[in-house]
C-alpha cells in the first residue's frame, strides 16, 4: 500500500443528546492557552488556516481594537478555568510576528494579570521569515517570549516561488541568525513533498537547517487541503512512494543528528520538545481565544470544545456583546475514546496506561476490544506499562485510528 503519509481524521461533532453519558474526571488536566492572530502579509495557496492578507484598501491592522477583543475575550472565559494555572502558552497565525513589540507586551501582561501563569511557562511565538527585525525580536524576548517558531518552509527559491512565500532563502538564513541570537529555543518549520522536489532537494533542506544547530524541527508532508488554490489547481507533487522515501530519508538523518522523533511531524534534541504541543497530544485542556481559536476544556460538568468567530470582522464585532463563541459542543463519552486516540497516538512513545482513564473518565476496558484488534493488525505494541503505535501504526496512522471511531 503506497501513500502511507498521515492525513489527519476529523470526527464528527454532534451536539450532546439528552440522556448521552456525560464524561467525570477525578481532576482536570493541565491548561495551556492559545491565542490566534489571523493576518499575514499574503496569504499562501497552500494554506487551509484561518489566515487572512491585508486587502490594498486596508491601511494596517487593526492591532488596538484586536487587542481590545483578546483581551476581553479572556476575560469573558475566566470562570470556565478559575484558578488553573498556566503551563504554556502558544500565540500562532496568521504571522504573529506582525504584532508590534508594545502590543505583544500588551498582551503578556493582560495574560498574566488574568490568569496563574506558570513562572516556568513555555511562550511560544510563531513568525515568518518576511518579518523579521532585530529589535522587534530582541523585544519581544523581553516581553516574555521564549520559544520561537519560524516557518522556512524551505531554502529553495524555486520552492518558495511556487509555494507563495514572502521571504527567500536569503532572508531565511537571515531570519534563523537573528532568532537564534535572541532566544534558546528555535523551531524551524519545513515542508517536503514540494512541487517537482527530489529526494536530494528534500534532504539538502534539511542540511541547511541543521547547520544552524536549532533544537526543535517540524517537517510536514505538503497536503493539498480542501478549499485551497493547491487543492482547486493541484501543482505537479512528487508521486506518494516518493514521498514516503523522502520522509524515511528525513527520519533517518534526524536520528543520526541526535534528534528523537516524538510526534508524528516533530523532532527534537533531548529536553526541547514543545511543551504545548505535547500537552495537546496527551489530551489536556487548551483554552482558545481570538479569531477562529480553538480550545478544549474539561470541568465536573464534563469536556466541551468551543470555537470562536472565524472570521476577524466577525471577530471584532462579537466584542461590543463579548460573545465570542461561535460554537460550543459537549464531547460524549461514546465520542472521546477517538478524540484520546487521535492525538495520543501521534505520539512516537504512545502514552502510560493510565492516562486515558485520567482524561477521558472512562477505564482502558471501554476500549479493549478496538486495542485488541488494533494490535492483531500489528498497528499496536501494548505493555505493561503503555501503549504505543508500532512502526507500521505510525505509518498507517488513520488506519489505526478508525478503530475507534464509534
Amino acid at each position: 500500500m503506497s501513500g502511507r503519509r498521515v492525513i489527519p481524521l476529523t470526527p464528527a461533532a454532534p451536539v450532546a443528546a439528552a440522556g448521552e453519558r456525560r464524561i467525570e474526571l477525578a481532576a482536570p488536566p493541565p491548561l495551556a492557552l492559545y491565542v490566534h492572530f489571523p493576518w499575514c502579509v499574503r496569504k499562501c495557496p497552500y494554506c487551509d488556516f484561518n489566515s487572512h492578507a491585508l486587502r490594498e484598501s486596508e491601511d494596517a491592522i487593526p492591532e488596538e481594537a484586536y487587542l481590545d477583543a483578546l483581551v476581553a475575550d479572556l476575560e469573558g472565559a475566566l470562570p470556565q478555568v478559575w484558578g488553573r494555572r498556566v503551563h504554556s502558552v502558544f500565540i500562532g497565525g496568521g504571522t504573529p510576528s506582525l504584532m508590534s513589540a508594545q502590543g505583544l507586551d500588551r498582551l503578556l501582561t493582560a495574560i498574566r494579570s488574568l490568569l496563574p501563569l506558570d513562572p516556568l511557562a513555555e511562550i511560544t511565538l510563531e513568525a515568518n521569515p518576511g518579518t523579521v527585525e532585530a529589535g522587534r525580536f530582541r523585544d519581544y524576548r523581553a516581553a516574555g517570549v521564549n520559544r520561537l517558531s519560524l516557518g522556512i518552509q524551505s531554502f529553495d527559491d524555486r520552492q518558495l516561488l511556487r509555494l507563495g512565500r514572502v521571504h527567500d532563502s536569503a532572508q531565511a538564513c537571515a531570519a534563523i541568525e537573528t532568532a537564534l541570537a535572541h532566544f534558546e529555543r528555535v523551531n524551524l518549520d519545513l515542508m517536503y513533498a514540494l512541487p517537482q522536489q527530489t529526494p536530494g532537494e528534500a534532504l539538502a533542506d534539511l542540511e541547511r537547517a541543521l547547520g544552524f544547530g536549532v533544537s526543535h524541527l517540524s517537517c510536514y508532508h505538503l497536503t493539498l487541503e480542501p478549499n485551497t488554490p493547491f487543492h482547486h489547481a493541484p501543482p505537479p507533487i512528487p508521486d506518494p512512494d516518493t514521498a514516503a522515501d523522502m520522509q524515511d530519508a528525513i527520519e533517518a538523518r534526524l536520528a543520526a543528528a541526535g534528534f528523537r522523533h516524538y510526534e508524528t511531524s516533530a523532532f527534537a534534541r533531548p529536553g526541547q520538545e514543545c511543551r504545548h504541543n505535547l500537552n495537546y497530544w496527551t489530551f489536556g485542556d487548551y483554552l482558545g481565544i481570538g479569531a477562529g481559536a480553538h480550545g478544549k476544556l474539561s470541568s465536573h460538568e464534563g469536556v466541551v470544545r468551543e470555537m470562536r468567530h472565524k472570521h476577524p470582522v466577525r471577530y471584532l464585532e462579537a466584542a461590543r456583546t463579548r460573545d465570542f463563541v461561535q460554537e460550543r459542543r459537549e464531547v460524549t463519552a461514546e465520542e472521546i475514546p477517538f478524540e484520546f486516540m487521535m492525538n495520543a497516538l501521534r505520539l512516537t512513545d504512545g502514552f502510560p496506561r493510565e492516562l486515558f482513564a485520567a482524561r477521558t473518565g472512562l477505564p482502558l476496558a471501554a476500549i479493549e476490544p478496538q486495542l485488541a484488534e488494533a494490535r492483531r493488525q500489528g498497528l499496536v505494541e501494548i505493555t505493561a506499562e503503555a501503549i504505543r503505535p508500532t512502526e507500521r501504526g505510525r505509518h498507517f496512522l488513520n488506519d489505526l485510528l478508525t478503530q475507534f471511531l464509534s
